[in-house]
């Protein structure tokens, strides 16, 4: 496996696709998610898969490592089916789309995070080192 880090730039829709499917299955704390107004950004810390250096369920399983997703341009966010009590709670990213004007974080169990953006600029940097793990994510047919 590789060790090394990742980092992306989402510009249009294209971008985006590539971002969202290296965040598949990465596990977002509510806590870790903040927008920050006055800068116009929203960021998030995630524990992604890695699965650029997945090797197909062999054993020995796959890695995660830590992730910054950070948006610019952010002129609004709303949430559905998050809320602020429930900062400990772990939530699973399913896919990021990008509408017209709006970027939709897509989570298992429904919950949902709208961003209204003036335009797309999203970037994914990892850090720090990966780390193994014996769970590689699965989904129902």
């Amino acid at each position: 496996m590789t060790d090394k880090p990742l980092k992306l730039r989402a510009e249009d829709a294209e971008d985006l696709a590539i971002l969202s499917a290296a965040l598949q299955d990465a596990a977002v704390p509510i806590n870790d998610m903040r927008y920050f107004p006055d800068d116009r950004r929203f960021m998030m810390a995630v524990s992604r898969y890695r699965w650029e250096s997945d090797r197909g369920g062999a054993a020995g399983g796959g890695e995660r490592i830590t992730t910054a997703v950070i948006f610019d341009h952010v002129g609004r966010v709303r949430r559905r089916g998050i809320e602020q009590e429930d900062s400990d709670r772990i939530l699973a990213l399913l896919a990021i789309e990008v509408g017209e004007g709006v970027v939709d974080l897509l989570f298992s169990g429904g919950a949902a995070v709208r961003l209204e953006i003036e335009k797309l600029s999203c970037r994914l940097d990892d850090f720090g080192q990966p780390w193994p793990t014996i769970f590689r994510p699965a989904h129902k047919d």
